[in-house]
């Protein structure tokens, strides 16, 4: 049996995705590889391959007991034999499952990180043949990474523990060069091929929006688009508790997940959300790593994230199966301060030496900015986030909130005099300068104590904007820090200075320019959903073929019921899309369907044929 045979026979698939085939021969060739591939690319395949060709045992060692229970889970469908071993499981399940390791029961075994090193599963790891090794969310080794855990470095020394080193592979979704360069070092990779399939996903529409009132926005949203599935990120366990119970008063089928439910809630909403009884999951970042629901429609932000690796992680947990999906953060001037907090009452990492953790300190803070820069920016949203991983891009996406808005170049020179002409005052009498709340709270005739102990209201450009309200202030900021008239220092209280070229605006008579939409914010919304829906649309089914569609759902639904697992695990939204269309009624048909593997159509074939004839007997004129 060779690679190609595995793909289709196991998997269902004729051709490789992009990255996957170089990574697999160079594992089968015995050489050590580091992949960065973005979510639903198909990373797991790339070590699953090798693993069915190669002798012995393939040790997959994850982060998330959730990982690990939909990947066994979807490989026993696959025909594949696999099991796990982690803290969740009563003792003796777990020793049987060592047991049956060692006695070869098992091609795939996935393995908690926190376990590699007892003496139950050193035992196994020195009697058995293990041939490869693969880490999975690889970036959690470096402490530069997102989310790094010290467990992770437990992983070169159970690897030098071996009586024959197997062949290394190491893979992740997000990674900067910096982290990547990382992952190679710590986990100790032998001359690795490192490949990087590109980050972006043209399938997800990225927009970021501005609203007046966020609870709304979600509501509408969520009703705009009915009997599809969505996950809505907060940043705080408080926001859960109350988005979730305002979308269940809207009538829409929600649920929670936080760090503060019990074990057992967690586990339940979170399979509730996974075997679609509930279509929307509101939950913190505690929720996601490891989720495999392939047909997850959209993720929402309802707070921005603290730096752009988790954002771009998190919302790739949209379009898995390869469909049209959307990625909307709702950002506001208060996530700033949320995500500020946060940085600043973040957990101590004990293993750290102060310098190092003053280090990761600064990297979160400019981590930080860059996020912050992504919800102001007016330039192609999908080419900031490749810019930020280091991939080169030819430009406006055009699909994007930025690149679909309607925006104007408006003349802000006067506003800029102004702003410009206050904040000079303020560095005359403060030469270190101030924040930008004491520059607005000035220029707008604040009667605050701050402001009036300051003595800002002294100052001949007091009160100057007193009509220009305090969120089209920030825009005049942040334009004019965009064009490099004003800098903004980092640290944990940063002050607002100018730059050498403001001198231009104020003394020269330079104009300065502001891209905004055209229209008012609650124009704007509307006018977002609408481009968002044309650019978003996928190629449509007759309406016919949507009515076998329904058929075809609805027997997934009952077959993942009856096997008791995800509806995405029996067939995926983009292989029924193919049945509606193609309509096989022989199982040589069926099998060239994407993502019919033999054992999905032993299982399931002629449920599906039998659905599909007896829809084309009542629709004789559909072929």
């Amino acid at each position: 049996m060779d690679k190609n045979t595995v793909l289709q026979q196991y998997f269902g698939h004729r051709t490789f995705r992009p990255g996957q085939e170089p990574l697999i021969d160079g594992l089968l060739a015995g050489r050590d590889v580091l992949g960065v591939m973005p979510t639903g690319a198909g990373k797991s395949v790339c070590y699953q391959v090798p693993a069915l060709l190669m002798p012995g045992l393939t040790l997959v060692i994850s982060p998330l007991i959730s990982l690990m229970k939909d990947q066994v889970a979807a490989l026993e469908e696959e025909g594949v034999s696999a099991a796990c071993l982690n803290s969740a499981l009563p003792e003796g399940q777990y020793m049987t499952v060592l047991r049956q390791a060692l006695n070869g029961a098992y091609k795939i075994l996935y393995v908690a990180p926190e376990r590699l090193l007892t003496d139950s599963f050193l035992y196994l790891a020195a009697n058995a043949p293990i041939s490869l090794v693969a880490v999975d969310e690889a970036h959690c080794v470096s402490q530069w990474g997102q989310d790094f855990r010290p467990s992770y470095l437990k992983i070169s020394e159970f690897i030098a523990r071996l009586p024959r080193r197997p062949v290394v592979a190491a893979f992740t979704a997000t990674a900067t060069e910096e982290v990547r360069q990382d992952i190679a070092r710590l986990l100790q990779l032998r001359d690795p091929l490192c490949l990087t399939t590109g980050f972006d996903r043209p399938n997800l529409y990225f927009g970021v929006a501005r609203p007046r009132d966020k609870e709304r926005y979600l509501e509408e949203y969520i009703l705009d688009h009915p009997g599809k599935s969505g996950i809505v990120y907060c940043a705080t366990r408080k926001s859960v508790e109350s988005v979730c119970r305002d979308l269940r008063a809207a009538g829409i089928s929600a649920t929670r997940y936080h760090a503060g439910l019990p074990a057992e809630e967690r586990t339940r909403n979170q399979e509730d959300f996974v075997y679609d009884r509930r279509r929307v999951m509101v939950a913190t970042n505690a929720f996601g790593m490891g989720i495999d629901k392939s047909n997850v429609s959209y993720v929402l932000h309802y707070n921005m994230p603290k730096n752009l690796e988790s954002y771009y992680q998190e919302a790739g947990r949209a379009g898995r199966d390869g469909e049209k999906a959307e990625c909307i953060l709702l950002f506001s001037l208060g996530d700033i301060q949320t995500a500020k907090f946060f940085l600043q009452h973040s957990g101590e990492n004990e293993e750290l030496t102060p310098e190092q953790a003053d280090a990761v300190m600064k990297r979160d803070r400019e981590r930080l900015d860059t996020m912050i820069g992504y919800c102001k920016t007016t330039r192609c949203l999908r080419s900031y986030l490749l810019d930020y991983f280091g991939e080169r891009h030819t430009g406006g996406c055009g699909n994007c909130s930025n690149c679909c808005g309607d925006f104007v170049q408006t003349d802000i020179t006067t506003e800029a005099q102004k702003i410009l002409s206050g904040v000079a005052r303020i560095q005359r009498r403060w030469p270190g300068g101030l924040g930008v709340v004491a520059v607005v709270q000035m220029l707008r005739g604040a009667k605050d104590q701050k402001t009036l102990e300051r003595g800002l209201d002294e100052l001949p450009t007091y009160g100057i904007m007193k009509d220009t309200p305090p969120a089209r202030m920030r825009l005049y900021l942040d334009a004019l820090e965009e064009q490099g008239y004003l800098a903004t220092s980092q640290g944990e209280y940063p002050v607002v200075t100018l730059t050498p070229k403001a001198s231009g605006v104020l003394f020269h008579g330079e104009r300065v320019l502001m891209q905004e939409r055209r229209s008012t914010a609650q124009e704007a919304q509307a006018g977002r959903r609408t481009s968002r829906k044309k650019t978003a649309a996928k190629v449509a089914l007759s309406e016919q073929d949507e009515s076998l569609l329904g058929r075809l759902k609805a027997l997934r639904t009952e077959l993942a019921q009856k096997n008791h697992v995800p509806a995405y695990i029996i067939f995926n939204n983009v292989s029924l899309d193919e049945m509606a269309e193609k309509k096989p009624r022989t199982m040589g048909d069926f099998v060239r369907i994407s993502g019919v593997g033999d054992a999905k159509a032993r299982k399931y074939g002629a449920d599906f044929i039998k659905v599909i004839a007896r829809w084309v007997n009542e629709h004789p004129d559909s072929m």
